[in-house]
């Protein structure tokens, strides 16, 4: 995974020079396996066995610095340029496909209800998305947001408190 022109592209790896693709192993944010292991999980019915790959996942991602809870609904892969380094995402969360999402992101929840976010969206360093919320689709999120109210579709939200800019 990595970021060309500004932008997150999905398995960027692929057709990477190997010395790049070194630099990303040795810095922890290849993380194949661990989104493996949560598809696998998200297909166990097993109580025992999913306990055991939640252990795994839990201890991978705190080797990262990160959480992911169980039960976040992922809908396509995200895209972590910076791997999981001290991104927290609530076990209540959904996120829809080709999200990016850069370091030190919360996305947190309130009451067991945790935000809704659409496809394409771009969440910038530090950003903090809180509450029972619907983030629409293709949003961008700044560095250091808090996000606290539901956001439509083709928006950028920046500064505190949030200022939607319509981009249409």
């Amino acid at each position: 995974m990595g970021v060309k022109h500004g932008m997150c592209v999905a398995g960027a790896t692929q057709g990477m020079p190997l010395r790049e693709q070194m630099i990303q192993y040795s810095k922890g944010d290849r993380l194949r396996f661990y989104w493996w292991l949560f598809a696998w999980r998200s297909r166990t019915a097993s109580g025992r066995l999913r306990a055991v790959q939640t252990f795994w996942l839990n201890r991978i991602a705190n080797r990262h610095g990160g959480y992911i809870g169980p039960d976040t609904v992922f809908l396509g892969r995200p895209l972590l340029p910076h791997g999981l380094h001290g991104v927290f995402i609530s076990r209540f969360a959904s996120i829809g496909e080709h999200c990016c999402i850069y370091q030190n992101v919360t996305i947190g929840e309130v009451g067991r209800a945790a935000p809704r976010i659409g496809h394409h969206c771009l969440i910038g360093a530090g950003a903090v998305i809180i509450g029972g919320i619907s983030v629409g689709s293709h949003v961008k999120i700044g560095a250091g947001a808090v996000v606290s109210r539901d956001i439509p579709d083709h928006c950028t939200v920046v500064a505190q408190p949030p200022l939607v800019i319509v981009r249409k």
